[in-house]
């Protein structure tokens, strides 16, 4: 059901309240509100690197040969994440979490805006930047250490080996995260939130399918219907994210700070 406007707000409104257990997967459509650009959009960030295959970048072959070729843009990415804040469609789920109505958050972002909004219970299918480890001996860095020697070493090195440090980001070619942590929270779920994702991407677009409950999707675009065919979809609002969910909030007599 493709609802927009006022009569989609108080629908959503309706099925939350009615609903035990909530869970929610987040995809890049979240992040770009906060001001990250996607990475596969026509102004994502591929694009406007200028370089040949830039999915070369996330592939951990190419990383293993040339990780400079990675840290490269790397750089650049974790600039812009200083810059950027939760959203407040962020606030509003761990608003929701809070309350006790939201199990959990399944994330294909790997941005940590959940976390900075409140969220605890975030499983990232992705991964994340916020941890990293040494690439032979195993040693753990935290972001800020991690950020640290990239800004001072093209490549950092671990310093305790001088093995190359890896973010704890998943790269093509590597398993995903607690998948099936993943899908033990969707399928407890009696009403699923799909926001800000096309569901191009597997094995996060199998989640929805486990779900047996009602099911809302929030994005604007096209959704792929090879996973998650239209008939599952109780109801897909095309509208902008946080405009979308202050209207559900309204309805439901919900106070999402403005900011953190």
């Amino acid at each position: 059901m493709n609802v927009c406007g006022e009569s989609g707000a108080e629908r959503c409104a309706g099925l939350i309240a009615s609903s035990g257990s909530i869970a929610l997967l987040s995809g890049a459509g979240m992040s770009t509100r906060a001001g990250i650009p996607d990475f596969r959009g026509p102004e994502g960030l591929y694009s406007r690197l200028g370089i040949e295959n830039p999915e070369r970048i996330f592939e951990i072959g190419t990383f293993f040969a040339n990780p400079a070729f990675f840290y490269d843009f790397y750089r650049d990415f974790l600039k812009l994440l200083e810059t950027v804040k939760p959203t407040w469609a962020h606030r509003f789920f761990a608003v929701l979490e809070s309350q006790g109505r939201l199990s959990g958050i399944v994330t294909q972002n790997i941005d940590a805006l959940h976390q900075r909004a409140g969220s605890r219970n975030v499983l990232e299918i992705h991964g994340s930047v916020w941890q990293s480890h040494c690439t032979k001996c195993g040693k753990g860095y935290t972001y800020g250490e991690s950020a640290e020697k990239i800004a001072s070493e093209r490549v950092p090195l671990c310093d305790r080996c001088g093995g190359v440090i890896k973010p704890d980001i998943v790269f093509f070619g590597e398993d995903v995260r607690r998948f099936d942590d993943c899908r033990d929270l969707v399928a407890k779920a009696d009403l699923l939130f799909v926001v800000g994702s096309s569901l191009a991407v597997t094995p996060a677009a199998w989640l929805p399918g486990a779900c047996p409950g009602r099911i809302v999707v929030v994005n604007r675009g096209e959704i792929s219907s090879s996973w998650l065919p239209s008939s599952r979809v109780a109801l897909h609002a095309e509208e902008d994210i946080d405009t979308f969910f202050r209207a559900v909030a309204v309805r439901m007599g919900i106070d999402v700070p403005e900011s953190l």
